[in-house]
């Protein structure tokens, strides 16, 4: 299952997205209203909860300078990738797209797709708030 936030502008610079995005403690600044739990293990992992859905332990995966940086489930029994796709726009302004992908059986997917689209597209838009 493949999903895409909407590509966000943001008034901030490839370079600084990019480390604010690497210090996973700013994904709380991203997070939706509806987050019931949020907590940092490491440098590396954090987890969290929206009301109503199960805790997802998220890991740093890899990282690309100023344009990508990658989370990974820390559990492989929902194996999923959550991408930040950074552009430049100019010296102070970027753009920022989210793509996850998983995989999972058609009943699972049917079940969180609505879920997960309105969470990426949540995180993009607040993407301003880093």
């Amino acid at each position: 299952m493949n999903l895409e936030s909407s590509k966000v502008t943001v008034s901030k610079s490839a370079e600084y997205l990019f480390n604010a995005l690497l210090d996973i403690k700013n994904f709380e600044k991203l997070m939706p209203e509806n987050i019931a739990k949020f907590e940092v293990i490491d440098d590396n992992c954090f987890m969290f909860a929206l009301s109503g859905m199960p805790e997802i332990k998220l890991v740093k995966k890899e990282s690309h300078p100023n344009s990508k940086v990658v989370l990974g489930a820390a559990s492989s029994k929902l194996p999923f990738t959550l991408t930040a796709n950074i552009g430049e726009i100019s010296e102070n302004e970027s753009s920022v797209k989210l793509d996850f992908e998983g995989e999972f059986n058609a009943m699972m997917a049917m079940m969180i797709k609505g879920p997960i689209s309105k969470f990426i597209e949540t995180l993009a838009t607040n993407m301003n708030k880093l």
